[in-house]
């Protein structure tokens, strides 16, 4: 199935936002998830079919910034 994920086509076999996460090694836990401009909820990714041409951006949090010096 052609997907778009993060702005790049990528022909990837599955079904749900769950065996995307699978498939690609990702921690649902470590990434929120917008299928074509809509957020969808963890508790969703199982139930979330996708479908040819669907849009997937994978949001990853990082740590970590600048560190603050006293004042």
């Amino acid at each position: 199935m052609l997907l778009k994920i993060n702005g790049k086509k990528e022909d990837i076999q599955c079904t749900t936002l769950e065996d995307l996460l699978r498939v690609k090694n990702i921690e649902p836990q470590m990434v929120s998830i917008e299928l074509n401009d809509n957020m969808v909820s963890r508790e969703n990714l199982a139930s979330t079919t996708l479908k040819e041409g669907d849009a997937i951006e994978l949001l990853f949090f990082m740590g970590g910034g600048r560190e603050q010096t006293g004042r």
